[in-house]
């Protein structure tokens, strides 16, 4: 089965309800967290920083049009997800998110706000224990079939630094 995100994407932003999607209680300020949490933040940051220019991110595998902003009129936005394939497997590396969460500002600069990392259930079973991300159980989407956690590290996000919606991300 190979993974295929035009097609979960549509799938997403068409679904009426995002119920799989929490507004997971966390803390927003990376310092509110463990000095594992605060050092992982700073190597996804050193990570992504090239990748402020979406064609920095195109030349190493992201992916350069995506179909969709998924957003939630209550809850806000997570953006433009752009995925680079090659980092798609059984492993979370934290310098290697599989995809980059971009937002479209009114003046039409393309900013990047986050990251997300997945897991497929074809990697890791739907039906086991969570993988783990910083030590955290990574959240569970059937209808997307994978393992997901994000992580806003570009854009500040009041619902915290691992929500799934960022109120100040916008669509549109």
């Amino acid at each position: 089965m190979r993974f295929h995100y035009a097609i979960l994407a549509t799938l997403f932003a068409c679904s009426p309800n995002h119920s799989e999607m929490s507004m997971t209680a966390s803390r927003a300020d990376p310092a509110a967290y463990s000095a594992e949490v605060q050092a992982a933040y700073g190597r996804v940051r050193a990570a992504t920083s090239a990748y402020h220019t979406l064609d920095s991110a195109v030349a190493v595998g992201y992916a350069a049009v995506v179909p969709a902003c998924i957003s939630d009129s209550t809850h806000g936005a997570m953006g433009y997800h752009h995925l680079n394939r090659r980092y798609v497997d059984k492993d979370v590396i934290l310098e290697q998110p599989e995809f980059l969460l971009y937002e479209r500002k009114p003046d039409g600069k393309y900013v990047l706000n986050g990251v997300e990392y997945v897991v497929p259930y074809r990697f890791w079973p739907k039906d086991s224990v969570p993988p783990k991300l910083l030590g955290r159980d990574m959240n569970k989407s059937d209808a997307l079939q994978y393992w997901y956690m994000h992580m806003w590290v570009w854009t500040n996000n009041s619902a915290g630094l691992f929500a799934d919606w960022n109120p100040e991300v916008k669509c549109g």
